[in-house]
């Protein structure tokens, strides 16, 4: 595979410059099953080596220890890399499927602090909100974000999973560089609202499970029967049973454009998302999640293949024939939310 550098863009009107494509790093410490932590070290080097220079984690992720997986990598290449973090989940360590979320001043403040020591970073260089609680006005969440910013601790501000209109009133408080939100063949929620509205204030896209958790690349057809006990795709509606059934089914004209690149399926479904920046005006930086070297490389090879109007159109219909919610109950179980 190739070893060619990704291409670079800025990260929204307002943010910094990075390489095409990111790397999601939650899975190295929680949720996808046991993680080898020299694979996964090797694999965050070679994604530095190959062009990428976003790397997302956030504090909900392994409650805490991600970040502190991450930190001796971010200290050792800090002037090379962007690091992003997320705020806002709160989960308890007694309770596994507890998800709440906060927003107020006094929390942002003690989630940015406790990232900072974990990270052991003296700034944040891209500060998401991971969900938005609508009790707090933006003018709260964000002017705190914003106090951040003006205090040294923190580069640039992101959102994620928000609406248009979220963002635009955002936007007003503080620029917004980014929005991380799901995207991909078998989600694309965020067209409805949030890309025109993302193309007009110049944000940036930042697509998380562009890979649609791994389901896009083949990889597995039905996560209870072929799945680890410890990896949470086993308990989501889209990857298990009849909805699994259907939906393997609908990768059918991804392996065909595969087929005609020499390429994976799961490159094909990259090139699929980084050409949204094309066709909605914007910038899109996708951050596939992988705790192996070899696929960091096939991953970022992805963003070097263009794909025919011809073969966009097969693929168009894809996402509207999809079975199965994006989230499982998690009261029910003990399953991650991005």
């Amino acid at each position: 595979m190739s070893t060619e550098k990704i291409a670079t863009v800025e990260l929204g009107a307002n943010g910094p410059r990075v390489g095409v494509q990111g790397l999601g790093c939650m899975g190295m410490s929680e949720f996808y099953g046991e993680t080898d932590e020299a694979a996964a070290r090797e694999a965050l080097d070679t994604a530095l080596a190959t062009g990428v220079t976003l790397f997302d984690t956030a504090d909900q992720y392994g409650l805490g220890a991600n970040e502190t997986f991450l930190a001796p990598f971010f200290r050792a290449h800090r002037d090379d890399i962007t690091l992003a973090t997320k705020y806002a989940i709160v989960r308890r360590a007694d309770d596994p499927a507890y998800r709440g979320v906060r927003n107020d001043p006094a929390y942002i403040r003690q989630a940015a602090e406790a990232s900072l020591r974990r990270l052991g970073v003296d700034v944040i260089d891209l500060y998401y909100m991971h969900r938005r609680d609508p009790q707090v006005p933006f003018s709260e969440s964000v002017g705190a974000m914003a106090e951040l910013v003006a205090e040294g601790k923190v580069r640039h501000l992101g959102l994620s999973e928000v609406t248009g209109a979220e963002l635009r009133e955002a936007h007003t408080v503080h620029p917004i560089a980014a929005v991380q939100s799901e995207w991909s063949l078998f989600s694309r929620d965020v067209e409805i609202s949030l890309v025109g509205a993302a193309a007009e204030l110049g944000v940036a896209v930042v697509p998380y499970s562009p890979l649609g958790r791994g389901f896009l690349t083949g990889s597995f057809q039905d996560a209870a029967r072929e799945l680890p006990a410890d990896d949470v795709r086993r308990f989501w509606p889209r990857f298990t049973g009849e909805n699994a059934q259907h939906n393997s089914g609908l990768l059918e004209p991804v392996r065909r454009v595969a087929e005609a690149h020499g390429a994976t399926l799961g490159q094909i479904a990259l090139a699929w998302v980084h050409q949204r920046a094309r066709t909605h005006g914007l910038t899109v930086v996708p951050i596939p999640g992988t705790r192996s070297a070899d696929r960091v490389r096939e991953n970022t090879a992805a963003s070097g293949i263009m794909l025919t109007d011809a073969e966009l159109a097969a693929l168009e219909p894809v996402a509207a024939q999809v079975a199965g919610d994006r989230y499982p109950n998690l009261r029910d179980t003990s399953a991650a939310r991005e």
